[in-house]
């Protein structure tokens, strides 16, 4: 009888370089399998739910129609699937999440002694965490260092692999997965702007290399300019892999040069989660075990819809909510507003992030709000509170992306576009806008709010931190 292997997909719901997925299809007849635990803590969350739900059948699509989509727990699930389809092979690639992979090793040893050859692949990283370590064999904390001597002195990436012949076993069961939200006009309305899937992430990847990436430098900033990849849900998903992007981008040019930078970003938020697994949950910086975060806020939830009186904040939430996106100089704008303006806790934001984006990464969303709170990694010092208006002024000079997100206030003059407060009572009744009813005023005071984040930020910090 023909041998029989199973690839369990988890992200890297791709064919092409995808080296588990070889290591299966040349083991022997092929099934596919994807399983969606919902009692998991590491479960995605409703934006990312919606999009593996289209992913999952862009897949499908690309394996014939035989991938086996399951409920569960996977310690329960391959076992009992290659007991019943008589399964001599499994493979997968690993995760740098460190829970997912003790539970990984654990089924591994499950499966071999069942008799069953278990095979497993690098994660979907450029470089291994394990790999790229300081000389004394700790963990980088700053990413200069951690780019250019750890990654940039390591060997370079392997090159990607093509597709595998797949040649399938009889197929399997497949469970319905409860993926789409009750709220199924929002899942719906947010699909509307995405292409999904392991073709669609190629052609996104080909238009930003030949349209954006030689302005990708110097325009990445500006949220009203089409200059970003917006590849991260695709790598999130792995429907495509890091080393396509890093070879797709080449050498050549600041934009390409910067592009593999971002991908290193990425690899040093793994590193931190894969040598710091209680990075999702406790400040890297211990000085901030006891920080004085504000536990109760109304302004948590003006911040969560979008509601702040502050165009630029409003316009990056209302974006989040509408699209499961939010661009990178805007989250990082948000963020410091909501955890310093608002001295609300980083875990919160992260929590409705998480929730909220098509591309919500454990490592990469821990790390980020960890770095703009102050407390993580490489972070931003915490006398560095980003001012909205002033941020909103440089890069979004003509107000393209405000009045896309904040119609309400569309008809001011730019000039009062960035802070409609300021705007003179006659210049804002032209513009049909009543502070207060048509737009809310700001809920805190951008001056008074910096000095009180000053200050309690002060009590924290590093003795070699000093404003300057």
């Amino acid at each position: 009888m023909t041998t029989r292997a199973i690839h369990w997909f988890r992200n890297d719901l791709r064919l092409a370089d995808n080296p588990a997925l070889s290591a299966a299809a040349q083991a022997g007849a092929l099934l596919p399998v994807f399983i969606f635990d919902p009692r998991s803590s590491l479960h995605p969350g409703a934006a990312s739910k919606v999009w593996l739900h289209h992913a999952l059948a862009a897949l499908d699509e690309s394996l014939g129609g035989h991938l086996c989509r399951r409920m569960g727990r996977a310690e329960d699930v391959l076992p009992a699937l290659a007991q019943t389809h008589q399964v001599a092979f499994v493979a997968w690639n690993e995760s740098c999440d460190p829970a997912q992979h003790s539970r990984d090793v654990a089924l591994a040893q499950s499966l071999r002694t069942r008799g069953i050859k278990v095979t497993t692949a690098p994660p979907a990283l450029l470089w291994h965490p394990q790999a790229v370590v300081k000389q004394d064999g700790t963990p980088y904390r700053v990413f200069t260092p951690f780019y250019h001597k750890g990654c940039l002195s390591a060997p370079a990436p392997r090159r990607p692999l093509p597709a595998p012949d797949c040649h399938f076993a009889p197929p399997a069961r497949s469970d319905p997965l409860p993926l789409i939200p009750a709220k199924a006009g929002w899942a719906t309305n947010l699909m509307t702007h995405w292409s999904v899937g392991e073709k669609a992430a190629h052609r996104r990847l080909s238009d930003f290399v030949t349209q954006a990436l030689v302005r990708y430098a110097e325009g990445r900033d500006y949220p009203a300019l089409p200059l970003v990849s917006r590849l991260s849900a695709h790598l999130h998903f792995g429907e495509v892999s890091p080393q396509q992007a890093w070879y797709a981008a080449g050498t050549q040019g600041a934009g390409a040069r910067k592009f593999r930078a971002e991908l290193a970003w990425r690899e040093f938020s793994h590193s931190l989660l894969w040598h710091y697994p209680d990075l999702p949950h406790a400040p890297l910086n211990r000085r901030f075990k006891d920080f004085p975060w504000q536990s109760e806020t109304p302004h948590l939830r003006a911040w969560q819809r979008g509601q702040t009186g502050i165009p630029i904040i409003d316009a990056g939430m209302r974006e989040l909510w509408q699209t499961g996106y939010m661009h990178n100089r805007v989250r990082m704008i948000v963020g410091s507003f909501l955890v310093k303006n608002l001295l609300v806790h980083w875990r919160r934001g992260a929590e409705w992030f998480f929730d909220t984006l098509v591309d919500a990464d454990l490592a990469n969303n821990s790390a980020g709000w960890q770095w703009i709170a102050g407390c993580g990694a490489d972070a931003a010092p915490y006398f560095r509170i980003f001012n909205p208006v002033t941020q909103a002024q440089k890069f979004d000079p003509h107000g393209v992306y405000i009045r896309s997100f904040v119609p309400e206030i569309a008809a001011l003059p730019t000039a009062h576009l960035f802070a409609p407060w300021s705007a003179p009572p006659l210049v804002a009744a032209e513009a049909g806008i009543q502070l207060g009813k048509s737009y809310p005023f700001p809920i805190v005071d951008l001056q008074q709010s910096r000095q009180r984040a000053l200050h309690a930020f002060a009590q924290v910090r590093s003795p070699a931190e000093t404003p300057g």
